[in-house]
């Protein structure tokens, strides 16, 4: 097999093959069986058909076109792997020339990776917010605990933030059609959270019970999207919480302690490992963004407006400034595959079972589903390479990190290496006590 590769631009390139026709002799071969299992012809067992007979049957144009549409795609994965070219998306392929008994000629268009030159990663430095635990942040989670175990008793006076209300609501269109899916009774909802409709917490927020609130509502999705509705709610009860009293008894009760100074050390501990851990996720974001500004490199316009394109094939596309967030974040994302795949193969980066296996817990809740269940949707969905490859890169970026440097903005070197042992030991000794 002969072949050229030429460079129409800096993330695209053109191969051009020429096959001998010995070398399509097993395709052939392969062709002849796959069509003899297809046709039935009288005196023949089906599969069992000669190649000779199978060719008089179909002709041999079809047996050749048959072989061709199966060594193309050999031909090209080969070359791809012969010559290290790392091919982004599908290739176009034309056929140039078959000529029965002497060759098949082909060439293959496809975008791939530019080739650019990464900095040198102890040249990077970002910096942090440092770890601060106050006061208020044990006594919010101290709180939230004695939340749990909270009385409700009904008050008689304005609706504030904390109260849970029990309301009834209704909606309506402009002509005073009832709207059923803005219908419900006798629910109980806590004011402040904001998890009702857009407006609903400001329009109740001061009710009391027996008192009436209307506010305009448009659905951003559903059956009344885009269309305005008008929203009542009547409040029929205010209840606020009750707390417990925080002492060891309620300590002994709602946890594994024994004394409320256990709980405050155990939740101070606790908050602490949480705040390393969001100053971990802030040096991994700002060093990504490093990345991104520090390295120049070409990206393929084809494959750009594709995905544009493919973006909006619903025809949801409102207007020029959206359509403009979206190439930013297509080009974004697709610069930032192209640093961390280099980086991955540069380190020599793998991904083990153990990481897959512990991306899947990871991800698994997001989706409602066990672990079990959402590794076989990643399966029959052919999805497991694309999670294979985000591993791949997140450890990529994990790489940069263990030598760039890491300050907060008090000047103080972070050191992440110390958190990744601590949460390492920490997973290792629930992984034992399970």
């Amino acid at each position: 097999m002969k072949s050229e590769i030429e460079t129409l631009s800096p993330t695209r390139i053109k191969l051009s093959v020429e096959i001998p026709f010995a070398e399509l002799q097993p395709s052939l071969d392969e062709a002849l069986t796959r069509i003899g299992k297809q046709i039935n012809i009288p005196g023949f067992r089906k599969g069992k058909v000669p190649a000779r007979v199978v060719e008089q049957r179909v002709g041999r144009g079809a047996v050749l076109e048959e072989a061709v549409n199966n060594a193309i795609p050999k031909a090209y994965d080969e070359l791809v792997v012969e010559n290290k070219i790392r091919p982004i998306g599908q290739p176009t392929i034309e056929v140039t020339e078959v000529a029965d008994g002497d060759k098949l000629t082909f060439t293959a268009e496809v975008d791939v990776r530019p080739e650019f030159t990464l900095p040198a990663f102890d040249s990077l430095t970002v910096e942090v917010e440092p770890v601060v635990l106050e006061e208020s942040d044990i006594t919010q989670q101290i709180d939230a605990l004695r939340g749990r175990f909270a009385n409700l008793a009904e008050v008689d006076r304005a609706s504030a933030d904390g109260d849970v209300l029990l309301v009834n609501i209704s909606g309506k269109t402009e002509t005073g059609d009832e709207v059923d899916d803005l219908s419900a009774s006798a629910m109980s909802y806590e004011l402040g959270t904001e998890g009702m409709l857009l407006g609903f917490d400001e329009a109740v927020r001061g009710a009391k019970k027996g008192e009436s609130r209307t506010f305009e509502f448009t659905p951003q999705n559903g059956d009344w999207v885009g269309v305005p509705l008008t929203v009542t709610v009547e409040v029929s009860a205010v209840r606020e919480r009750e707390l417990p009293e925080l002492d060891a008894d309620f300590v002994s009760m709602a946890s594994e302690f024994d004394t409320v100074e256990e709980l405050r050390a155990d939740i101070e501990t606790r908050l602490g490992r949480l705040k390393k851990m969001e100053q971990g996720n802030e040096a991994r974001n700002k060093i990504h963004d490093v990345l991104l500004e520090k390295v120049d490199l070409p990206l393929p316009e084809g494959l750009i407006a594709a995905e544009i394109e493919g973006h909006f094939h619903d025809g949801h596309d409102s207007g020029e400034e959206h359509r403009a967030e979206v190439e930013t974040e297509i080009r974004t994302g697709l610069k930032s595959q192209f640093i961390l795949d280099k980086i991955a193969e540069d380190e020599e980066l793998t991904v083990g079972e153990s990481e897959l296996s512990a991306w899947l817990m990871q991800q698994a809740p997001r989706y409602g589903m066990a672990p079990d269940a959402f590794a076989q949707a990643l399966v029959e969905a052919g999805q497991v390479p694309m999670a294979m490859a985000d591993i791949r890169r997140a450890k990529a970026l994990a790489k940069v990190l263990e030598s760039a440097k890491v300050v907060d903005t008090n000047g103080v070197v972070v050191d992440l290496a110390a958190l990744d042992a601590e949460m390492a030991a920490l997973a290792s000794g629930s992984n034992l006590s399970n």
